[in-house]
């Protein structure tokens, strides 16, 4: 069942290790299904060496519905997520190192540059540290994503998301690009902020970007 969604998923996983952003098998990507259900990456395994029958659907609960692997460990945050953003259509889980980084060092990646705008809809908090595996990462990332599709895991990574997966993988790398930039410029001087109306009108301009 869900053959091209798993398909999806696995092509997207690819994409996230080509981008860097996770090493071997770090992080995680999970998707709503239209019957309520939601599909996950299994836990430890590479992405070079799964093929879509590794993915896990499972059910609102973590029960497994199909699949022979285990779960990612991280799938009761991932299903408080999907439970308190309806909107929510697919979440990716990195360790991209940038992003990471600025996490270290900051409480609030800025909207500062046109791509992170665009795909991650204005600024980008920092959530506190809460240990891998538990329903807490979830509820964190729901409390201080505030109105942008991605909300960075101090000590961690990265957990981003949006309305479908090419969303959610958009966010991730426009990010990781942004972090690094940020990193870069805050080494040298302090970043110069810009105004709220013109983030608002650069993130609206994104909403008619790309074919339909």
């Amino acid at each position: 069942m869900f053959e091209l969604e798993k398909k999806s998923m696995l092509d997207a996983a690819l994409e996230m290790k080509r981008n860097r952003l996770v090493a071997l098998c770090g992080g995680n990507i999970s998707m709503r299904l239209p019957d309520g259900s939601f599909l996950v990456t299994p836990s430890g395994m590479i992405y070079e060496e799964m093929s879509p029958s590794d993915i896990v659907h499972i059910d609102g609960s973590g029960a497994v519905l199909e699949g022979c692997r285990r779960p990612s460990s991280d799938t009761p945050a991932l299903l408080h997520i999907f439970a308190r953003m309806p909107w929510v259509g697919a979440a990716i889980h990195t360790h991209q190192p940038w992003a990471t980084a600025a996490g270290l060092v900051t409480d609030v990646l800025p909207a500062c540059l046109v791509t992170q705008m665009d795909a991650n809809r204005g600024d980008v908090y920092v959530a506190p540290f809460t240990p891998s595996g538990e329903k807490r990462m979830g509820a964190l990332t729901v409390d201080y994503a505030h109105d942008a599709w991605a909300v960075i895991l101090k000590h961690h990574g990265v957990m981003a998301f949006g309305p479908t997966l090419q969303d959610a993988l958009f966010s991730a790398v426009y990010l990781e690009e942004a972090a690094q930039t940020y990193m870069i410029a805050r080494a040298v001087g302090p970043i110069p902020s810009l105004d709220p109306a013109l983030v608002a009108a650069e993130t609206e301009s994104w909403n008619h970007y790309g074919q339909p």
